[in-house]
């Protein structure tokens, strides 16, 4: 089996996955033979639909549309937004992306949701994309995570990251179940928080244009933002020696690495710890970025 990635940005990080994805494609050699390419998923900034994270996309919708088409990458509207009603469903610039990622290119594009109210509506107007259940619905319940597995309506469903390493009952599910489950990988917020929902609904008024005050993280370690040590630190982790000798040998092969939020050198760190062998770790830095005229400081 082999592991298939699914990777923030597809509207921050353009650039950055102008330079990768050739390089991915060209020097196969650098990567490990193991993984893949799942997704890009993302949403614009100032998008009605949006959630889980506020928005920060500034590249154009048709550039991003021509770089998953030209690599044959499948593309993901994040539309995760929960607190959405019915006088938003008709918001002209999130259905002109439903319209745009509909039918591009040789992969099927998706959309990532949270309201079901949301799900109906692209399911009826826009049959050609398929759907992934966003991680931002938390569901901690083992059995409500089984129950959302059974929708035929998901492709995909994304568990709350506390139950990444529920073993026992994860290899119990059947075959069919297990190829939905798509885990997420490096999030940093604390296994202890109670406020994670609360949170999302934050980041879903702010993008519905309510005035509202800031979540406050009660995190331990909120002050420092998101690092990825902190993350490989926590229980719930999933780094790639999980994934080549305990999730891929049971069954399951798509992860779902976070980073929408952060900056385009914490996402390549991502793409080298996840994606690439260590020994060339460095020619990828050079092909992107580093040369020797670079300065720190």
């Amino acid at each position: 089996m082999k592991a298939y990635y699914h990777l923030p940005g597809l509207f921050e990080f353009r650039r950055l996955y102008q330079l990768f994805l050739p390089l991915f494609r060209s020097r196969r050699e650098y990567f490990y033979d193991w993984c893949e390419i799942g997704s890009i998923y993302g949403a614009p900034a100032d998008c009605l639909w949006g959630g889980g994270r506020v928005g920060f996309g500034d590249e154009r919708p048709e550039d991003a549309a021509a770089l998953t088409r030209e690599y044959g990458v499948s593309a993901r509207l994040t539309f995760s937004n929960s607190l959405l009603r019915e006088a938003h469903l008709s918001d002209r610039k999130c259905n002109h992306l439903c319209a745009l990622f509909e039918k591009n290119g040789p992969a099927q594009n998706g959309v990532i949701v949270c309201s079901d109210l949301l799900l109906r509506y692209i399911r009826e107007r826009y049959p050609g994309l398929y759907f992934v259940s966003s991680t931002t619905k938390v569901l901690t319940g083992f059995q409500q995570f089984k129950d959302e597995l059974t929708r035929e309506e998901f492709r995909f469903v994304v568990p709350d990251f506390r139950l990444n390493k529920a073993f026992g009952r994860l290899n119990a599910l059947p075959g069919e179940l297990k190829r939905k489950v798509e885990f997420l990988c490096n999030e940093c917020c604390w296994v202890g928080c109670p406020d994670r929902k609360a949170c999302y609904e934050n980041v879903s008024r702010k993008s519905l244009g309510e005035d509202c005050a800031d979540h406050v993280c009660a995190s331990p370690n909120a002050e420092r933002g998101y690092r990825f040590s902190d993350a490989m630190a926590s229980p719930a982790f999933i780094g790639t020696g999980d994934i080549q000798n305990v999730y891929l040998p049971n069954g399951f092969s798509h992860f779902k690495i976070e980073g929408r939020s952060l900056g385009s050198a914490v996402v390549l760190e991502f793409l080298l710890y996840y994606m690439t062998k260590p020994e060339y770790h460095l020619k990828v830095r050079e092909e992107i970025y580093l040369d020797s005229a670079l300065d720190l400081f």
